[in-house]
């Protein structure tokens, strides 16, 4: 593969005259995949609250109020989205911690970033590759209802994607970086875009 690939919406430099953000590193270790899934949520419920905190809303209004709220579930959803799929498909070979990132941009607009990169097997980037080709070119309920029979097949259904761009209508964007030449060792990075006009009233 070239040294690096990007598709969809993937921004490498983040801007705005506000900028917050959080990096978590995750180890991937041995533990049960239900203490995973546990870990994945709680990491989720974390963002989201310290998300809270910086929303340049007003909180004793009742419209605001409501925003804020469906913000940070929006966040909590998504994040844990990205962390269930950088964990199932992170290649334990290599000891590189999961990396999640969350970023509060304000400018004339409210911006929200949330970046997983893992290390992932070529196999997996041959099948990632070809879902988000399909993803992108293809009308987003049609898609839904086309993956919905391929649920079988973890490599293709890639059905939380299709619910973050669908039901929360963020854009989404991948890079695929090849860190390690001998062994192979390729990065994944999935990046998911939330945007508010004005600071009150949603695109969501």
């Amino acid at each position: 593969m070239t040294e690096f690939q990007v598709f969809g919406d993937f921004q490498e430099k983040l801007q705005g005259h506000s900028h917050e953000f959080l990096i978590l590193g995750i180890s991937d270790n041995s533990i049960t995949t239900q203490k995973q899934w546990q870990k994945n949520g709680l990491s989720a419920d974390f963002v989201a609250a310290y998300l809270a905190t910086f929303l340049p809303l007003k909180q004793e209004e009742l419209e605001n109020k409501k925003l804020r709220k469906r913000i940070q579930e929006s966040v909590n959803y998504i994040a844990n989205e990205l962390l269930e799929n950088a964990m199932k498909f992170n290649d334990r070979k290599f000891p590189h911690p999961i990396k999640f990132e969350l970023h509060l941009l304000k400018d004339e607009n409210l911006k929200i970033f949330m970046k997983t990169k893992n290390n992932i097997s070529y196999e997996t980037l041959e099948h990632f590759r070809t879902f988000i080709k399909d993803f992108i070119s293809s009308d987003p309920d049609e898609f839904y209802l086309r993956q919905l029979e391929r649920t079988d097949d973890e490599y293709t259904s890639g059905l939380g994607f299709i619910s973050i761009k669908n039901d929360y209508f963020a854009k989404l964007g991948w890079k695929f970086e090849k860190i390690e030449q001998e062994p192979l060792a390729i990065a994944a990075t999935t990046m998911v875009q939330l945007e508010y006009g004005s600071y009150g009233s949603s695109n969501l």
